[in-house]
């Protein structure tokens, strides 16, 4: 009977080993979709923007959408790969002005990319106002375009005009273009974006400021992980070990606790406010440190906390704020069913939920009245009270900006760095299921629920502003130096002196 079991077994695991490498080898990424395909999947997205979107004319007029769309379709006058059409829906999408509505690959190209190893464009840069610096070379032995070297050209184009293109791609709540910068700026995304928009050649001409600040130029080219040196392939493979291994990594990597007695102070990364990583039990542990060290001092590092669960942002608020909140002033959706439910996840549970927890009202919207309602106290137990300082930057973003909302302006809370790029009057979020577009089978994010967090706040588009602005600087990065941290650092010892005086 084991030798019967451990037969199946193995036969199992060779099916299984050739379903997947048969998949890989069927699957064809440069495969084009008809005309007609790609208009059929174009109004199938544009029909249910406009019946469930509950925000698409929250920051763009009626007609200027409409005019996008038009002009979109009207540009569909051939057949297109996925990348080719991911990169046009990207664009109208884009014009909603909402960051929790984006598009995603189908899954099996999704698949295909983790198989595969593209080339790319060999230049990470960190972009603000009309700067573009070098912040990492996939060329490692490049001895001229170093981390902190001056981009002022790609191809005999200004970098501004890649900068403005490029934007016209990324999705923002509102008007928040730092979140946009930072986008770009993230690892990776400015050469990810530019092979999408504008292709991959053999080679790049890129103009520079020399340590001098003589204007130059040089050849590089294109980096391919195929033939180029192994430290530089290795470092673009995923993580080794086994699932559970790297189940730990994540979790470890998406928050940290570090203490500092001769400061008293608690310095604390938070990457993310999702579910599934001991965020409840961490915040617990975290605060049940601070008062029993007795700590002055809380630091709270956001910058690359993208939102996640509402309930754990809302747990960490009650920990710091000091008097009872709500989340928001109104929470609605503008329907509950759709013509087009087959395309949208979990469309059935979805409508199930809404009819529980929302009730129709008078402007014809469905609100989700609880949280407009309830008020949340601060935490008795561990409660910190001492001097608090978040940093903020464009990656700061939905739940992350409900958190900073709710603390700015509190006595003892000092936000640090730079607009969040969640906006700090409301967004488009809450339930957002994905819609499957049935020919590409790509993937847009759907949020079925406007929130607006506070009736009386100004509806500029804007994210969350720091009270202490600390924006990047050429000579930081050039420095390995982190200047909204040392920043904070400098605040504490400014106040640590201003006490024991």
């Amino acid at each position: 009977m084991a030798v019967n079991n451990k037969l199946i077994l193995v036969l199992c695991s060779f099916l299984f080993l050739v379903g997947c490498t048969a998949g890989r080898l069927t699957f064809d990424p440069g495969k084009k979709l008809s005309r007609e395909q790609l208009q059929h999947d174009f109004q199938v997205m544009r029909n249910i923007l406009e019946e469930g979107h509950p925000s698409l004319y929250w920051y763009s007029s009626r007609d200027s959408l409409d005019e996008v769309f038009d002009r979109a379709y009207a540009n569909i006058s051939d057949s297109m790969t996925e990348p080719q059409f991911r990169t046009l829906l990207s664009y109208v999408i884009s014009k909603v002005n909402c960051g929790h509505t984006s598009l995603r690959y189908s899954k099996k190209y999704y698949r295909y990319l983790d198989t595969v190893r593209l080339k790319q464009f060999p230049l990470s840069l960190k972009l603000w106002g009309d700067s573009a610096i070098v912040y990492a070379n996939l060329h490692r032995t490049d001895s001229i375009l170093k981390r902190g070297t001056i981009i002022n050209s790609i191809n005999n184009k200004p970098l501004v005009f890649y900068r403005d293109s490029l934007f016209q791609y990324l999705t923002m709540d509102g008007y928040g273009i730092n979140h946009k910068y930072q986008t770009l700026s993230n690892r990776g995304n400015f050469g990810g974006w530019y092979r999408n928009v504008f292709g991959l050649r053999a080679q790049f001409t890129i103009g520079y400021l020399n340590r001098m600040g003589e204007e130059k130029s040089m050849v590089i080219p294109v980096f391919d992980p195929a033939t180029d040196s192994l430290a530089n392939v290795n470092s673009l493979r995923s993580p080794q070990g086994g699932a559970r291994e790297r189940r730990r990594m994540a979790i470890a990597s998406s928050r940290d606790l570090k203490i500092d007695t001769s400061s008293s102070t608690a310095w604390v990364a938070l990457n993310t406010f999702s579910r599934g990583n001991g965020l409840s039990s961490f915040l617990r542990k975290t605060f049940k440190t601070l008062h029993r060290q007795q700590i002055q001092n809380f630091v709270l590092d956001l910058r690359s906390n993208g939102g996640g669960n509402v309930g754990m942002s809302t747990l960490l608020t009650r920990y710091l704020i000091n008097h009872r909140f709500k989340l928001a002033d109104s929470l609605y959706a503008v329907n509950k069913k759709s013509n087009y439910g087959k395309y949208i996840q979990h469309y059935l549970w979805n409508q199930l939920f809404m009819n529980i927890i929302t009730k129709k009202r008078s402007d014809g919207k469905y609100h989700f009245g609880y949280f407009t309602r309830h008020f949340f106290n601060p935490k008795k137990k561990n409660h910190f009270n001492g001097n608090t300082y978040l940093i903020i930057g464009g990656n700061s973003f939905s739940a992350t900006t409900l958190f900073a909302n709710a603390l700015k302006g509190q006595e003892n809370v000092l936000l640090v760095g730079e607009e969040t790029g969640g906006g700090a009057y409301g967004n488009s979020a809450w339930l957002i299921p994905d819609v499957t577009l049935p020919n590409s089978r790509l993937r847009m994010r759907l949020p079925k629920f406007r929130m607006v967090i506070s009736k009386a706040a100004v509806k500029d588009g804007r994210g969350v502003q720091p009270d202490v602005f600390v924006g990047p600087s050429l000579e930081s990065i050039r420095n390995g130096i982190d200047p909204k941290m040392e920043k904070v650092r400098e605040l504490i010892k400014t106040k640590n002196n201003t006490v024991r005086h």
